[in-house]
């Protein structure tokens, strides 16, 4: 099997929802066995209240501004990059009323943000994604938000090759400086790897996270806050592996590394 289907695998079964419920159903299983039921109504609880908690609005933003490394961009470090680089964050495939794919709600959340900035800074803007989400990303951003990539990097599947393969165009071009726009949550990791690629980052975050509920809400579980905390959790499993990827490399003495995730004041 692929290397990153194992990736998608393992990230599904570990994180919310699927991680609590696996837990919660392994101490189902086990209360059949008497010398293991003890264990059993421990893990069985604990995998409930986990999702439980998971679930609680004030719980996942909190987590997710734990995740959020970079503020908001500061308009005065703009004036020396020479280019925008927007990074995909997921494609719906052939989606009916397009006609054809179209970027996933993180991408659009991207797009949108990326589209002012070229706007407001008239840099020409390089995408960054797997085939059919870089396609659709850079149709919806020409055709919709007025605004043509100039550079379209079509072969990268995680936050690695995304900054591999754009460094390689933006080398080409004489670029050595870009605004990064990715989601806020999602920013450490990739200066980190575009920073190791040989790119100097202005991190651009986009969907920084604000308080979704307030009052009692906040306090009571529903899907969305499921969605937020499994997006910062995922982002921490990241920052992990990152850390052994980048220990790896440069053991090996493929790279000189930065501490992995320090963000740059």
């Amino acid at each position: 099997m692929d290397y990153y289907v194992w990736k998608q695998l393992l990230k599904n079964l570990v994180l919310p929802p699927t991680g609590p419920l696996l837990l919660a159903a392994i101490g189902l299983a086990l209360l059949a066995y008497r010398r293991a039921r003890l264990a059993g109504a421990l893990l069985c609880a604990l995998g409930l209240a986990a999702l439980w908690v998971l679930a609680t609005p004030i719980v996942a933003d909190a987590l997710v501004h734990w995740a959020e490394r970079y503020p908001a961009l500061d308009p005065a470090k703009i004036d020396d990059a020479q280019a925008i680089v927007i990074l995909g964050g997921g494609v719906r495939v052939f989606a009916p009323e397009y006609g054809t794919s179209a970027p996933g709600a993180t991408s659009l959340e991207r797009l949108v943000y990326g589209a002012r900035l070229a706007r407001l800074t008239q840099l020409p803007v390089l995408i960054s994604g797997s085939r059919f989400e870089a396609a659709s990303m850079r149709d919806f951003m020409h055709q919709d938000l007025g605004v043509t990539a100039r550079w379209v990097e079509n072969r990268s599947r995680d936050t690695h090759e995304n900054a591999q393969f754009s460094a390689a165009i933006l080398v080409r071009a004489g670029v050595q400086k870009v605004l990064l726009v990715t989601s806020a949550a999602h920013m450490a990791r990739a200066v980190v790897e575009f920073d190791q690629a040989g790119i100097d980052t202005v991190p651009a975050p986009a969907d920084i996270g604000t308080q979704r509920e307030i009052g009692i809400m906040a306090y009571v579980p529903n899907a969305d806050a499921v969605v937020l905390s499994r997006r910062a959790l995922y982002e921490g499993l990241g920052w992990v592996v990152q850390d052994v990827q980048l220990r790896f490399r440069s053991g090996a003495g493929l790279i000189e590394t930065r501490p992995p995730g320090a963000a740059r004041q």
